[in-house]
């Protein structure tokens, strides 16, 4: 794969792989929501993926962003809680930082991640340390910028990117939370993964593996 070669198929791949990974990790992400929420994010994110799917089979939009743009707004429509609207945003603000591009490089990619990242941050007014999401994007989006900045190859990239966040989620264990309806359990809410970054290393890893093919 060359530097400047991520088309819409690229992009349906990946989606593809993150519904098929949400799918095979529905009830560990549930186990983990159990513990600190509502028990419900596995399976959200199962349903509003498998919606995806079905759509992206009826028709494939025709570029990178546009498929992006149907990936949120989808999610917004069909997954419940806080998930839904905020990897919705994310989703959506990628697509627009794409725009009309048939072919995007993996530096205009790690742009529309970090859009993404902020949309979310936005929403969610989320920083890094809350116990979020955010915790494994926000690290995933920097590493992915600098193994560009590097010159490293789209495969490299995505390693450190998903790398990053599979880090990032990990960290999220020894924090007391301090957003969301995990924050109302204070200290409790110490000594367990968060959903929604456990989620979010799920789909970079996702990136990782349609890179590598």
């Amino acid at each position: 794969m060359g530097a400047s070669d991520l088309d819409t198929a690229f992009f349906a791949a990946w989606i593809g792989e993150v519904a098929r990974t949400i799918g095979a990790e529905k009830d560990r992400l549930t186990r983990l929501d159990a513990a600190i929420g509502d028990a419900d994010h596995g399976a959200n994110l199962d349903r509003g993926f498998t919606a995806i799917t079905q759509a992206l089979a009826d028709k494939e939009p025709g570029t990178p962003g546009a498929l992006l743009h149907l990936v949120g707004s989808t999610l917004i429509r069909k997954v419940g809680g806080a998930s839904g609207p905020l990897y919705g945003t994310a989703f959506r603000e990628a697509g627009k930082a794409l725009g009309d591009a048939t072919e995007v490089s993996v530096a205009e990619l790690a742009g529309a991640l970090e859009a993404g990242l902020a949309g979310i941050q936005n929403l969610g007014s989320a920083a890094e340390g809350d116990k979020t999401m955010v915790d494994a994007l926000a690290p995933a989006v920097r590493a992915l910028a600098q193994a560009v900045q590097d010159g490293s190859d789209p495969r490299q990239a995505a390693d450190a990117a998903a790398s990053a966040a599979l880090a990032g989620a990990e960290a999220t264990i020894p924090m007391q939370a301090r957003k969301g309806r995990a924050s109302y359990l204070g200290p409790r809410s110490v000594g367990h993964e968060d959903p929604g970054a456990a989620s979010t290393a799920l789909i970079l890893t996702a990136l990782r593996t349609v890179t590598a093919q």
